[in-house]
């Protein structure tokens, strides 16, 4: 393990995991990367790798066939990950919340169903909450699921699938306004509907449509996609929970999970970054020395690893609230915004050490840069999480006059 960015307190197992999923980023997804990121190829084998560590199914219960492990832990696997590359965090983190969802809200038959193929990676999660002219204001939503006898029809167009090319089952928030009054608050006439599906782009099933990938600046390799329903049919059993208009809490309690895992990804890149700069500033000399030795540059160093170890912290502490049972969505919020914040300054610090060799592609800080940017935007931009640290921190300081 590297001097920065340790925690305290992990237990043996803990620890052999995440000794495992270093040895298999530092042999089998960093060597190959950038190669791969530049072609926008996705990353078959290292997914493969992934199913035989068992990762697919880490914080899966053990009762499913999974390693039953704490959200701590998938965390620290994550942040070790994205030190490798990014993209391959996020194959893993919409199937995760996913996972989560259904073991936190879904009916018995349905965690029966999928959790246990899950484990094992033969179904493969996405989830789709955004579309096209939504953006954050998530109470906008115009995707709309309508019963239909034992069935319910789906008509609309999700927007930024992690996954919705190569996943089996999607979870879909709807609006669903049946046993909902007009007038209902739009919240609470939200429903998630589970939707199986084939691999692949085009008609995945009738009603049913993945146009292709979203071409993207960075974050490339895993595949970003459109979903588009067009008189959808789903049974009625594929309500999340069985009950309708439960979609949005069920949703936001997954997005605090993906939130920290946003900050794990930030912190992951952040190291990667630091590791990449620190070695660089040892072998470039300028000046007769190497610039490592430039007062300059090590006040540079200085602030890129107070940046890492905080944001290390603060993930780790959202994690470890959340795996308590207690309300995290302030933790999470703090830690997403601080850890993609400092992630995207400890990459450009790394890229300015690097002068102009930065801006050569044969040079592994030049993805970086791409890549740091998503992570300003993912799982709500750094103004979404401003807003609901505000609301919180109104709520735990209520003025009593």
């Amino acid at each position: 393990m590297t001097r920065l960015a340790q925690t305290a307190g992990l237990n043996d197992i803990q620890r052999e995991i995440l000794a495992t999923v270093r040895d298999f980023v530092d042999k089998e997804i960093i060597p190959v990367a950038t190669q791969l990121e530049h072609r926008d190829e996705y990353p078959t084998e290292i997914v493969e790798g992934l199913k035989e560590l068992g990762l697919f199914g880490l914080m899966i219960p053990e009762e499913y066939g999974g390693l039953g492990e704490s959200l701590l832990t998938y965390a620290l696997c994550v942040e070790e990950i994205a030190r490798g590359w990014m993209s391959v965090s996020g194959i893993i983190n919409t199937h995760f919340i996913v996972a989560y969802m259904l073991k936190q809200h879904g009916t018995q038959e349905q965690k029966d169903t999928f959790l246990p193929r899950m484990a094992l990676g033969e179904v493969r999660g996405a989830f789709s909450m955004s579309e096209p002219a939504l953006g954050s204001d998530v109470s906008a939503i115009s995707s709309k699921g309508v019963k239909d006898g034992d069935e319910y029809v789906l008509n609309g167009q999700k927007m930024w699938l992690t996954n919705g090319g190569t996943s089996t089952l999607v979870a879909v928030l709807c609006r669903s306004d049946e046993g909902h009054p007009e007038g209902t608050a739009p919240h609470k006439s939200m429903t998630t509907f589970l939707v199986e599906k084939e691999p692949g782009f085009g008609e995945v099933r009738p009603g049913l449509t993945i146009p292709g990938k979203i071409d993207k600046m960075g974050y490339k390799g895993v595949d970003t996609t459109e979903l588009i329903m067009d008189d959808l049919r789903i049974p009625a059993n594929r309500v999340l929970g069985g009950t309708t208009g439960r979609g949005f809490y069920q949703m936001m309690d997954g997005v605090e999970v993906g939130r920290v895992n946003v900050a794990a990804r930030g912190c992951g890149v952040a190291q990667r970054a630091f590791e990449l700069g620190v070695s660089y500033a040892q072998q470039r000399h300028t000046f007769g020395k190497p610039i490592a030795e430039h007062q300059a540059i090590q006040f540079k160093l200085a602030e890129m690893a107070t940046k890492v170890e905080a944001a290390h912290a603060m993930m780790v502490n959202a994690a470890r609230k959340k795996d308590s049972g207690e309300r995290n969505d302030l933790e999470a919020g703090m830690a997403k915004y601080l850890a993609s914040e400092y992630c995207k300054e400890v990459v450009e610090d790394a890229f300015r050490i690097h002068g102009g060799y930065g801006f050569s592609k044969e040079y592994e800080i030049e993805r970086l840069y791409r890549e740091a940017p998503m992570l300003l935007i993912g799982e709500g931009t750094a103004e979404i999480q401003k807003m609901i640290i505000g609301r919180r921190l109104l709520e735990e300081y209520r003025f009593q006059g």
